[in-house]
């Protein structure tokens, strides 16, 4: 990387936005981060605000940007069912209309430019594991279909403004991804279960526990998501990146009730609509491509996801915000 290349992160206060600011620092950069806090947080980005070529910039990805910059990453959308439930009409909107005013400018600079799309565009999948040939099995009307069929519709974005306008694109489908700095309210099955680990609450399983999923370190995806920024420009993606090692809800709690020490119980709810029963990532794209593959094992992260939430719980005001409903 030429240090004077200078990259847009949009998204760039939230769990991934923040750890892929912090890496294009080490290795710089100059960058611009932008955020409007819905999901994200400054706390993830504070540790950054004095460095002399990091720039933090409050906006809405839905209305149009007007800076100069060399490339840009575009991860701004929440991620979690939660958040992208609350106002599904702005999920639609920033996925859809996020991405054509990002790709607006990167075709006004000639910039190139990554799409975080997600393995959620597989839906509820038909074929394990998940190749990028499959064209997924999503519910369009569902509750979830706000940011399945937004992520999907950028997608078709991206590759006609590469197809009509020979921008130079890059899109990841990003399958669960977790570490330090996830929101501890976000509704995700690792920070749900580390946070009532630590909460000493009963750890809620949806359905049966029998479901899988597959578990990517942040460190491992942030690796992935430059080295598909770096790959040749004939390198436009789509390619899965995730952890192909599957593992079932009832293990994943086991393993945290162990690592965390808790006397926590397993309680049982019922299922959420459209939620997969299965979702695991044919990473041979991606291993042959960009010589990528996760190598952080799953205790490991976990530990580490542990030790940052039980320092954050620590945090009067976030604690309050997770206990104030008992």
């Amino acid at each position: 990387m030429h240090l004077e290349t200078r990259i847009l992160v949009t998204g760039g206060a939230g769990f991934l936005g923040s750890h892929l600011c912090e890496r294009l620092l080490s290795e710089g950069a100059e960058v611009l981060c932008l955020d409007n806090y819905f999901t994200g947080t400054r706390r993830n980005i504070e540790h950054l605000l004095g460095r002399r070529q990091f720039e933090l910039i409050r906006h809405d990805v839905t209305f149009p940007l007007y800076v100069e910059v060399d490339e840009i990453y575009n991860l701004a959308c929440p991620a979690s069912p939660i958040h992208y439930q609350h106002d599904p009409v702005q999920t639609t909107k920033t996925s859809v209309h996020g991405a054509i005013n990002m790709l607006g400018l990167a075709k006004r600079l000639r910039a190139k430019i990554l799409q975080a799309s997600t393995s959620e565009i597989y839906g509820s999948p038909t074929v394990h594991p998940q190749t990028e040939d499959y064209w997924g099995n999503v519910n369009c009307i569902g509750p979830r279909s706000c940011y399945d069929e937004g992520k999907r519709c950028a997608e078709t974005l991206f590759f006609d403004y590469w197809r009509q306008h020979s921008l130079r694109i890059k899109v990841a489908r990003i399958f669960n991804t977790y570490g330090p700095r996830m929101h501890p309210n976000d509704g995700r099955v690792v920070s749900n279960f580390i946070v009532q680990a630590l909460l000493g609450r009963d750890i809620t399983i949806y359905g049966d526990g029998s479901q899988t999923r597959a578990f990517c370190y942040v460190d491992d995806l942030i690796d992935g998501l430059m080295r598909l920024m770096r790959s040749p420009d004939e390198v436009t993606g789509p390619l899965n990146l995730g952890n192909p090692q599957e593992i079932t809800m009832l293990e994943l709690a086991a393993a945290i009730v162990e690592l965390t020490g808790t006397r926590s119980k397993l309680s049982y709810q019922p299922l959420p609509k459209d939620d997969p029963q299965q979702r695991r990532p044919d990473i041979s794209r991606a291993r042959q491509l960009l010589k990528w593959e996760p190598c952080t094992p799953l205790r490991q992260g976990l530990a580490e996801t542990i030790r940052y939430f039980d320092e954050l719980l620590k945090v009067a005001d976030v604690r309050h915000s997770l206990t104030r409903d008992e």
